[in-house]
């Protein structure tokens, strides 16, 4: 057998274990080629348990290779088994573990022994269809975690602006439409020198204006429209309870976002050092959209193997923004893949769209798939579909974009120039592509 992730043939195992992964306790699956039948036993999440383990493992199979099958991708448990050489890992998703036990076993039957013996007939049996794990460059691994991150402390920043809003507007309403959103480091000081319309209204003019005008990378509203909004606002409640509660808490916000403000910043500060000193950062910073928000994203989504894609279908795939096709009969349809990393679908929609407004070709795709009448998100896939070609090619090829040398491209077919855009188009994967480019 040949593993196809390597391209070369597998070596001669020593083993083959499967390992259920839990919180505290892991059940594994043995096999020994010849062997009678399989062992089995637990094993505690730990660093000194895992060693010893793998340590029994070495001294009795002499440092020959094992496969290991996990049901991760990334975690703990796979993190702690990555560390030793002797160990081919493979990743399965728990999905596809889960629907290889109900075909198993139809009846239902889980338990943690069973789902590592599961696990063991799938590495068995279809390893042909998993991926041995290749870790990537330290720089792009870190990259990885940073981006991937950052939108999650991104997001409960947005949650922490949601709770905030949903606050002032039970107490407090005022203050949104004096600032409009709150979503600024001059509505936080603004709400933790005074917390409420009645400690605001103890302020005098003078300490106002001093404040509003402290900060001029800020837009504060004219103190001579502000005063006499303060002067005539009503409170939204009389309720002590309400409004001594929603104090602590919109000070709790403030604090939690102040501090997520300084650790995006730390964020955006690493992540800016290791992308321009990417080997491909070059390479994805030539593509119109990409700027400093995308190029990190993208080369994360790319990584730095080369051979991880065989083709530009499965970058395609893989990143969810090939559509699935089914048939069966006389149905079929085509939809959207769910089954995806979501984070990395994301990244190429929002490349795409980005590159409406910088790219010529890419704003005649848009504007005549508009004018059909087609949805603005389904656009935005398609575009991106065309975009992962262009860039899978040039990644493998380590070339940088060059709008006008793809232009020249899609317009050899015609002998004379012209002087507005015509495209041709055909369709392909149930998407619609350019065939001919004439500008």
């Amino acid at each position: 057998m040949t593993d196809r992730s390597l391209g070369s043939p597998e070596p001669e195992w020593a083993a083959f274990v499967a390992i259920d992964w839990a919180d505290k306790k892991h059940a594994w699956s043995l096999y020994v080629a010849g062997a009678p039948k399989r062992e089995h036993g637990e094993i505690e999440h730990s660093p000194e348990a895992i060693h010893i383990w793998i340590s029994q493992l070495t001294t009795r199979f002499a440092g020959r290779p094992i496969a290991v099958c996990v049901e991760q991708s990334r975690g703990a448990l796979l993190f702690a088994l990555s560390k030793y050489d002797n160990l081919v890992l493979y990743p399965i998703h728990p999905a596809v573990a889960n629907d290889f036990r109900k075909a198993v076993y139809p009846s239902g039957s889980k338990s943690d022994p069973v789902d590592a013996d599961v696990l063991l007939d799938f590495l068995l049996t279809h390893r042909d269809r998993l991926r041995v794990l290749q870790a990537d460059s330290e720089q792009t691994r870190e990259l990885q975690f940073l981006v991937e991150d950052r939108r999650r402390i991104m997001d409960e920043k947005t949650r922490c602006l949601n709770r905030l809003t949903q606050r002032l507007k039970m107490y407090f309403p005022q203050v949104l439409c004096w600032f409009g959103s709150v979503d600024s480091l001059l509505v936080w000081r603004f709400l933790e020198q005074w917390p409420d319309l009645e400690s605001l209204r103890k302020a005098r003019r003078s300490t106002l204006k001093a404040f509003l005008e402290r900060d001029r990378r800020c837009s504060p509203p004219e103190i001579e429209e502000l005063w006499p909004a303060i002067r005539n606002a009503i409170p939204a409640t009389q309720d002590a309870a309400v409004i001594a509660s929603s104090i602590l808490f919109v000070k709790t916000m403030l604090r939690q976002l102040q501090i997520l403000r300084e650790a995006i910043r730390e964020y955006d500060k690493r992540i800016k050092q290791l992308t321009e000193t990417h080997p491909d950062f070059p390479l994805v910073h030539s593509f119109p959209g990409v700027g400093q928000a995308l190029a990190p994203r993208l080369i994360a989504a790319l990584g730095t193997q080369r051979d991880r894609f065989a083709s530009a279908n499965e970058l395609q795939s893989y990143s969810g923004i090939a559509p699935v096709q089914e048939s069966s009969g006389k149905r079929h349809c085509t939809h959207v893949r769910r089954a995806c990393p979501k984070f990395v679908r994301q990244t190429f929609q929002e490349w795409a769209h980005h590159s409406v407004p910088h790219c010529q070709w890419a704003r005649a795709y848009y504007d005549q798939h508009r004018a059909r009448g087609k949805q603005h998100h389904a656009i935005i896939r398609g575009l991106a579909f065309k975009w992962i070609r262009i860039l899978y090619r040039c990644w493998q090829n380590h070339t940088p974009y060059e709008e006008a040398a793809y232009l020249a491209r899609h317009s050899r077919r015609s002998p004379t120039p012209r002087t507005t855009v015509e495209t041709v188009w055909k369709t392909t994967a149930g998407f619609s592509k350019i065939t001919a480019f004439n500008s």
